[in-house]
C-alpha cells in the first residue's frame, strides 16, 4: 500500500472519530439548559432532581458504551472493522435525530441509550483499524493523530451546542411527538454531519490488510488478557483519567452555570479550549523519542498536571484564570491519551480490536462514574468534586506508577 493510500484511509478513519466526538462534545454545553427544560414539561421542578437527571443523562450514554464496545471489538477482530464502522455511524445519526426532537425526558433517554449502544463501535474500531494500517514503530505516532480527532470533535462540538443553541431563530414545529426548534438546530447539524462520514465510510473505506481471527487459537479469551499485570495497570489508568475528564465535564457545565454565571456561549469555550490543547499538543508529545521523553514519565507528568489543575480550580473566579486551569488540565490529557492507546496497542497485534474494545469499556466504567459521583458531589459543596477529584489522581499516580513497564516497540 502506497502512502497515499494510507492516507487516504487514515482521514476516512479521522473524520469518523472526528464526527463521533462532535456529537459527544454538542451535548456538553447544552445538556443542563436543555434538561432542564424538558424536566420542567414532564413536571420536575426541584434543581436537586433536575441535577440528578442530568448525573444520569451524561453516564446513561458511556454505560451502554461499556455493555457493547467488547462486544463489537471481538466482532471486528473476527469478521473485519468496516461493517462495524458504518453500523456505529447509523446508530450514531439517529441518536442526535432523536435528541434535537425530543420533547420528553424518556425520549432523550431513548436517544442516549441507542447511541451508546451503536456508536460504542466506532472508535475502537477505528483506532484498531489504524493499527492494522501501520508498523509498530509507527503506531504511537498514527494513535495520537486518533486524539486529535477525538480533541477536534470535543472542540466543535461544544462551539456547535453553545453558539448554535442561542441562535435568535424562532420557530416550533410539531410532528407528533417530535418538537424541532431552535435547540433541535446543533443536533441536525451533527446529524448531517454523521450522513456525510458514512456515505464516505461506504463509497470509499478499503478494509486493512487481513488479521481476523477466525480459528479458535486466535481467540482471546478475557480471563487471559486481565491476567496480564502491565495490561490490568493501563486499564486502570484509563478508568481513572477518564473519570477524571467526564467528572470536569458534567460538573464544570453546572459550575459555570450556577456559580460563575457562564452562558452557554462561554461554557462551549472552555471546552474549546480543552479540545485545542489536547489537539495541538497530542501530536508533540507522541512524536518524542523513548529516550528524549518516554512514555511513563509522559503519563507520570500528565497525571500530576491533571491533578494539581483539578485541585486549585475552584479558587479561580475569573475567565483567565479558569481557563488556565482548564489549559493545564488538557495538556495533562494530551500526554496521557496517545501513550495509552499506543501501549495497549502492542500488548498482542492479533488481537488489537479486542484489547482498545476492552480499553474502551473501561473507560465507559469511568464516564459512568464520573458525572454521577461528580453531581453527587457537587450536591454537598459546588468545589468539593474538584478538590477530591485532583487528590485521587495524585493518590493513583504515587501508586499505580512505580514499577510500570510495557513494550516499546
Amino acid at each position: 500500500m502506497g502512502n497515499r493510500e494510507m492516507l487516504g484511509r487514515m482521514a476516512i478513519i479521522l473524520l469518523s472519530i472526528f464526527v463521533v466526538m462532535s456529537g459527544y462534545g454538542v451535548l456538553l454545553p447544552v445538556l443542563p439548559y436543555y434538561t432542564e427544560r424538558l424536566a420542567l414539561k414532564s413536571g420536575v421542578v426541584a434543581d436537586e432532581d433536575i441535577n440528578y437527571h442530568i448525573g444520569i443523562l451524561t453516564s446513561i450514554y458511556p454505560f451502554f458504551q461499556l455493555l457493547f464496545a467488547v462486544v463489537w471489538g471481538k466482532l471486528s477482530d473476527r469478521f473485519g472493522r468496516k461493517g462495524l464502522i458504518i453500523m456505529g455511524l447509523s446508530g450514531f445519526v439517529i441518536m442526535q435525530v432523536m435528541t434535537g426532537l425530543s420533547t420528553s425526558l424518556a425520549m432523550l433517554y431513548v436517544a442516549r441509550i441507542l447511541g451508546g449502544i451503536f456508536s460504542s463501535s466506532v472508535i475502537p474500531v477505528s483506532n484498531a483499524y489504524l493499527s492494522d494500517l501501520t508498523s509498530s514503530k509507527q503506531r504511537r505516532k498514527i494513535l495520537a493523530w486518533s486524539g486529535v480527532a477525538v480533541s477536534a470533535g470535543v472542540i466543535a462540538g461544544p462551539m456547535i451546542g453553545g453558539y448554535l443553541a442561542q441562535t435568535n431563530l424562532h420557530f416550533n414545529s410539531r410532528f407528533g411527538h417530535l418538537l424541532l426548534d431552535k435547540f433541535s438546530v446543533p443536533f441536525l447539524v451533527v446529524a448531517l454531519l454523521g450522513i456525510v462520514a458514512l456515505v464516505v465510510v461506504v463509497l470509499w473505506l478499503k478494509k486493512p490488510k487481513e488479521q481476523y481471527t477466525n480459528s479458535p487459537q486466535g481467540k482471546l479469551k478475557m480471563a487471559a488478557m486481565l491476567a496480564n499485570p502491565v495490561f490490568l495497570r493501563l486499564l486502570l489508568l484509563s478508568l481513572v483519567i477518564q473519570l477524571a475528564v467526564t467528572l470536569f465535564e458534567t460538573v464544570f457545565s453546572v459550575y459555570a452555570k450556577d456559580i460563575l454565571v457562564f452562558d452557554t456561549a462561554q461554557v462551549g469555550l472552555g471546552f474549546m479550549l480543552c479540545g485545542l490543547i489536547m489537539a495541538v499538543l497530542q501530536p508533540i508529545f507522541a512524536s518524542f523519542n523513548e529516550n528524549i521523553l518516554p512514555m511513563r514519565l509522559q503519563l507520570i507528568i500528565g497525571f500530576l498536571l491533571a491533578a494539581a489543575s483539578m485541585g486549585i480550580f475552584t479558587l479561580m473566579t475569573t475567565d483567565f484564570y479558569v481557563f488556565t486551569m482548564i489549559i493545564i488540565f488538557a495538556t495533562g490529557g494530551a500526554m496521557v491519551t496517545p501513550n495509552l492507546i499506543a501501549s495497549i496497542s502492542f500488548i498482542d497485534e492479533s488481537n488489537t480490536g479486542t484489547y482498545l474494545s476492552t480499553q474502551t469499556s473501561t473507560n465507559s466504567i469511568g464516564q459512568v462514574l464520573g458525572p454521577l459521583l461528580g453531581m453527587w458531589i457537587y450536591s454537598f459543596g459546588s468545589s468539593l468534586p474538584f478538590l477530591i477529584i485532583g487528590i485521587f489522581l495524585l493518590l493513583v499516580t504515587l501508586l499505580t506508577m512505580p514499577g510500570l513497564k510495557f513494550n516499546k516497540s
